[in-house]
């Protein structure tokens, strides 16, 4: 465990003599996030003698806005990147700073060779991960207590407290949710659990399933609606699509169960109150799995811009955040659980992280499946997967033709990338 003197020394000996810069840093998040990290940049700029601008926003526009800056060569110098755009912006690996240049100030030590690699485009590190995300169960242990019945361990005891939670709480009561993006996520985890495989081939950057092997995941995701254990696609519709935890039905406890990542965890318990529990759960598994096909991924990135006039100072700024230990605390699990080993431990050593949060955050990190492709989130990968799960949903398609389809249309969006 990294101590707050080694850390200093650490941070001493990667220090340089570069000159003060004026730098610009963009990001998104909410309000928490956006005051802890404007504070951590007010320490670590005077600290390294840099001025750092902030530019950040909401979720929503924040792609275009990255997009349009990228396009005009006006990007901030510092940049906070989805993990899906990376081979948006740099399908070679030439759209961003490669960092292991600067390894010099900054310190890629505290990250595993896996982590590093999820921010790497052929073979150049363009993004340092600030946190390892993944999705993970979470069932209302209150709900379920109130019928008699264990927290579901086995997708079996998921769909037989249907007809219980019905019976007992009523009739608008489900076990769990998987509606929209959700959906696809069930769809996706069933068929990596049955062949092993992600969805996309890294080799090809084609699709690794066949017609058949996706048609077995659709398949499944349609016996838990036909079991009453999740509502149906047009029902959720119908309801205008709210986010699940912005239901009421969710903050009653009338759906106990999702499928989330697992730095979401506050978002989805604060709606519950504290007479309710939210406790997350392993994998659940299909008949037959041969992986538990955990969905890790880098839960967004820190990169520099490949304009950037100052590259160096820079990364030493990001080195300031990930690695400082004052800039540790400051920042605290605003973007998730670390990913670097040293913010961990000093967040651990002081109870910075929710339990709860890292209770998923572990299950994730000891979860077993092929490494995901960034492809997965590619917005036409996610629209064929939700057009055609629709038109199952309302008969417009068999799901046989739907499973020809989806692959047919992934690969055509992904032709470009071949």
């Amino acid at each position: 465990m990294a101590t707050p003197i080694v850390t200093g020394l650490l941070g001493a000996l990667l220090a340089t003599t570069a000159q003060a810069e004026n730098l610009r840093m963009s990001w998104w998040g909410g309000d928490a996030r956006h005051a802890q990290t404007q504070a951590a940049l007010d320490y670590c700029g005077p600290k390294l003698g840099h001025t750092v601008a902030a530019e950040f926003t909401g979720w929503s526009g924040h792609q275009e806005r990255i997009t349009t800056q990228i396009a005009g060569r006006t990007e901030a110098d510092i940049m906070q990147i989805n993990w899906p755009w990376l081979p948006l912006f740099s399908a070679d690996g030439s759209g961003f700073v490669d960092l292991r240049a600067h390894a010099d100030v900054l310190d890629l030590s505290q990250f595993s060779d896996a982590q590093l690699a999820g921010g790497e485009m052929n073979g150049v590190l363009n993004g340092i991960p600030v946190s390892t995300t993944g999705r993970v169960y979470m069932f209302n242990k209150t709900t379920f207590d109130k019928a008699g019945l264990a927290v579901p361990t086995t997708w079996d005891e998921v769909i037989a407290a249907a007809p219980v939670l019905r019976e007992k709480l009523g009739a608008d009561v489900y076990p769990f949710e998987a509606a929209g993006l959700n959906a696809i996520f069930l769809v996706s985890m069933a068929v990596t659990q049955a062949t092993g495989k992600d969805l996309i081939d890294p080799a090809t950057n084609t699709v690794a399933w066949t017609p058949e092997e996706l048609l077995e995941g659709i398949r499944f995701y349609q016996s838990l609606v036909e079991a009453g254990a999740i509502r149906d696609w047009r029902q959720v519709a119908g309801e205008g699509n709210i986010e699940l935890f912005e239901m009421r039905a969710w903050a009653e406890g009338k759906i106990a169960g999702t499928y989330e990542w697992d730095s979401a965890y506050a978002k989805y318990a604060d709606p519950l109150g504290a007479s309710q529990e939210l406790v997350p759960v392993k994998m659940l598994q299909i008949d037959g799995a041969v992986t538990e096909a955990t969905y890790a991924k880098p839960s967004m990135l820190f990169s520099i811009s490949r304009n950037s006039k100052a590259p160096k100072a820079a990364a030493e700024v990001i080195n300031c955040l990930l690695n400082d230990p004052e800039a540790i605390e400051i920042l605290s699990d605003s973007r998730g659980v670390p990913a670097s080993k040293v913010a961990f431990d000093r967040l651990s050593e002081k109870d910075l992280i929710n339990p709860n949060v890292a209770a998923a955050n572990g299950i994730v990190l000891a979860g077993t499946g092929p490494v995901v492709s960034s492809f997965n989130e590619h917005p036409r990968v996610r629209e064929a997967f939700a057009d055609y799960l629709e038109n199952i949903a309302y008969g417009q398609i068999s799901a046989e033709d739907a499973a020809e389809g989806i692959i047919d249309d992934i690969n055509r969006a992904l032709r470009q990338f071949q």
